[in-house]
């Protein structure tokens, strides 16, 4: 099984390395230690020190606090709360849903009808890089699209077990039921 050594994995992660290498990584076994040196390597360029428990976006991260919680923090540092729980509620959200605002997007026939779609473009708080960008119908919920269960991907697939066990579970809607209050 080969080895990839940090700085052609940092040029891997930058789009730095020649496409026929690239397609090497690709089709070859993934080495054993990939995933701690790509953690590796995202721990370095961030400015804050808990630890990356799983990179989500380029910019997210889901990460342990120091008493155990994990939560799902920006590259700047803005911490989006509870990984279980969606984090585009905690976003800034710019809705495009009339034909004007999509038409800034969409060309011609690749338009979607504006009554019934709408593209929602997801920000930092903190730092306004762009975070995610979903066409959905209207009225639909933002799509929490990955819900990782941390525990069992560092027990059962890395072998390293985390300190502190959490519930697996989506959280959304206990914090959508608290708005009401």
């Amino acid at each position: 099984m080969p080895e990839y050594n940090v700085n052609e994995l940092e040029r891997l992660i930058d789009g730095d390395l020649p496409w026929t290498r690239v397609q090497e990584i690709m089709k070859s076994p993934k080495d054993g230690s990939r995933f701690q040196k790509w953690v590796q390597i995202l721990q370095s360029r961030v400015p804050w020190e808990e630890r990356i428990l799983l990179p989500l976006t380029p910019h997210l991260y889901v990460v342990e606090r120091a008493g155990g919680e994990r939560v799902v923090k920006c590259t700047c540092g803005q911490e989006f709360g509870d990984y279980r729980v969606n984090w585009k509620l905690s976003a800034l959200i710019h809705v495009r849903d009339s034909e004007k605002e999509l038409g800034k997007i969409y060309r011609g026939s690749e338009m979607p009808e504006a009554e019934w779609v709408q593209v929602r473009e997801y920000y930092c708080p903190g730092c306004g890089n762009q975070l995610e960008v979903e066409a959905v119908p209207r009225g639909c919920p933002p799509d929490f699209e990955f819900l990782p269960d941390l525990d069992t991907f560092y027990s059962e697939w890395l072998g390293q077990p985390l300190d502190r066990k959490v519930e697996f579970a989506d959280k959304t809607l206990d914090t959508v039921r608290g708005w009401q209050a």
